[in-house]
């Protein structure tokens, strides 16, 4: 039995079926999450690319005020132990695994000091009872930042500095067993090697037919295939965007048409609620904003439907 099954609620669920996603934007009933710890708190912002020196109590807050918004969503939250490891990105839990209908794919961050995350991942999915079903090795490098499901038998994936065409190849042999296809698209360099662009930094999936975008840095050939399925989207401004250094682009769905958003973007927030979107808010200049990570980076759902 697989994810794929669809079980009427968590209570009923036995705990080895409360796993797979296929989608972005079906209800989120289970994820994964780990609280800043002492190396995100006290990181070195030149090492990590961080906006300067972070206020580690107000970070700190900020995280407890978003981690509040999911729990009261009704999706079940499975921490990762902060392992006092030193590993300052660890609390953006969507990039070292990914989860498919079937179960978890091990990833291989392209940002090398984050390569280590992923033994905790591993970790995780072994006690929570997820298949492992594959693993991005060596040249290969993909980011779970750069993969959206468009639906369960499409998967979009962005290629660029942080997710390059040898990972793409092996993401497409892994899935090719689940009948999903892999589309690629070219990412812009943007600012540079060192910033971090994911393809979920241009485009975030509200519904199934509905989605946020940065037009000027969505691939066209995306933009089209969008259009042809139906997605409309809803175009965010220059000013916001540049203000939240993208971070209003990255929305996560609780449902459809429920969403979390960093708070401080109000044309961002009332283009999706004009949508029909619910958006709850939280305060993240210290964390979201400072450490180049959103809401959807600080979760890793493990079960959607």
């Amino acid at each position: 039995m697989t994810g794929n099954t669809r079980i009427a609620t968590t209570d009923d669920a036995a705990p080895s079926t409360r796993f797979g996603v296929g989608s972005m934007v079906a209800p989120l009933r289970r994820v994964a999450m780990r609280r800043p710890g002492r190396a995100t708190l006290q990181a070195d912002p030149v090492r990590w690319h961080y906006a300067g020196p972070l206020d580690g109590d107000r970070l700190a807050r900020q995280y407890d005020a978003f981690a509040a918004l999911v729990e009261a969503s009704g999706a079940e939250i499975e921490w990762i132990p902060d392992a006092d490891d030193g590993l300052a990105d660890a609390i953006f839990v969507f990039d070292p695994s990914f989860m498919t209908p079937a179960g978890a794919v091990l990833l291989r961050p392209g940002k090398v000091l984050r390569r280590p995350e992923v033994g905790s991942h591993e970790a995780l999915h072994a006690r929570l009872a997820v298949p492992v079903v594959g693993a991005i090795e060596a040249p290969g490098t993909v980011e779970g930042g750069d993969l959206i499901w468009l639906d369960e038998q499409t998967l979009l994936v962005g290629r660029g500095l942080r997710t390059n065409q040898a990972g793409i190849e092996q993401l497409e042999a892994i899935l090719a067993p689940l009948g999903a296809e892999v589309h690629s698209f070219d990412l812009p360099l943007w600012q540079g090697s060192t910033a971090c662009l994911h393809l979920l930094s241009v485009i975030s999936p509200l519904d199934h037919d509905l989605a946020l975008v940065y037009p000027r840095l969505l691939p066209v050939a995306l933009y089209q295939l969008l259009i042809r399925r139906g997605i409309r989207c809803l175009e965010a401004s220059d000013e916001e965007f540049a203000a939240s250094h993208g971070l209003n682009l990255n929305v996560l769905a609780l449902g459809p048409r429920r969403c979390i958003a960093v708070g401080g973007f109000p044309r961002t927030v009332k283009l999706m609620r004009d949508a029909g979107c619910e958006v709850a808010c939280f305060d993240a200049d210290a964390l979201c904003i400072a450490c180049e990570g959103g809401p959807t980076c600080l979760t890793l759902p493990l079960w959607r439907g």
